[in-house]
C-alpha cells in the first residue's frame, strides 16, 4: 500500500499536538426558553389557585351529602320506631273486633261462647306467627336456659339439677329476640333421704 492510499491522519503530521488530559464538565446548557418568565408565574399560580377553588368546591359538595345521607338515615330510623308497629297492629285489630262482637252477643251458650273465644285465640295466634311472635314455653325436664328463661325458685326434684320443673309463665321472643323471659322453677337436684 502506498502513503497515498491511506487516509490522511493530522496526528501524524502534527507530533506537537498538545496530549495533556482535558476535563469535560457537562453542565446543562441554559436556554433563555427554560428560564420561567414573571408572566408564566403567573399564569401557574392563577391555574393553581383554580383547582383549589375547584378542589374546595368538591370539598363541600361531599360534606353535604354526607350530611344529607345522615339526615335522611335519622329519619328513616324515626319513621321505622312510629310505624314499626303498623303491620302488628294490623294483625291484632281483627282480634279486638272479634272480642267486642263477642261482648255485644248477650244471649249465649257458654259452648257458644266459648267457641268464639276459641276462634279469636285463633286468630290471635296467627297475628303473633305473621310477626314472628313465638312462645317460650319450657317442658318439665327441659335444660334451663338463662336466655329465654328466668328462675323464680330453686326445689329438690326427681329431675335433674337445672332442669325445668315447672313453667310459671310463657315467655315470649319476637324476631329471636326476648320480649318476655318464661318463669320457671328449676330443679336443685335429688331430695335429701
Amino acid at each position: 500500500m502506498s502513503s497515498t492510499d491511506q487516509p490522511f491522519d493530522s496526528k501524524k503530521e502534527n507530533p506537537a499536538t498538545d496530549t495533556s488530559e482535558k476535563l469535560e464538565i457537562n453542565e446543562p446548557e441554559i436556554v433563555e426558553s427554560d428560564i420561567e418568565q414573571p408572566e408564566d408565574l403567573a399564569v401557574l399560580l392563577k391555574n393553581a389557585e383554580a383547582q383549589v377553588a375547584q378542589y374546595y368546591e368538591e370539598l363541600l359538595r361531599a360534606k353535604a351529602e354526607v350530611e344529607n345521607v345522615r339526615r335522611r338515615a335519622q329519619e328513616d330510623v324515626a319513621k321505622a320506631r312510629k310505624f314499626g308497629t303498623e303491620s302488628f297492629a294490623e294483625s291484632l285489630v281483627p282480634v279486638k273486633d272479634s272480642l267486642e262482637a263477642a261482648l255485644a252477643q248477650a244471649d249465649q251458650t257458654a259452648e257458644a261462647w266459648r267457641a268464639g273465644v276459641e276462634a279469636t285465640l285463633k286468630q290471635l295466634v296467627g297475628a303473633f306467627e305473621r310477626n314472628l311472635l313465638k312462645e317460650v314455653a319450657p317442658e318439665p325436664g327441659d335444660k334451663f336456659d338463662p336466655h329465654v328463661h328466668q328462675a323464680i325458685s330453686s326445689i329438690p326434684s326427681e329431675q335433674a339439677e337445672g332442669a325445668v320443673v315447672q313453667t310459671l309463665q310463657k315467655g315470649y321472643t319476637i324476631a329471636e329476640r326476648v320480649l318476655r323471659p318464661a318463669l320457671v322453677t328449676v330443679s336443685s337436684g335429688q331430695p335429701a333421704q
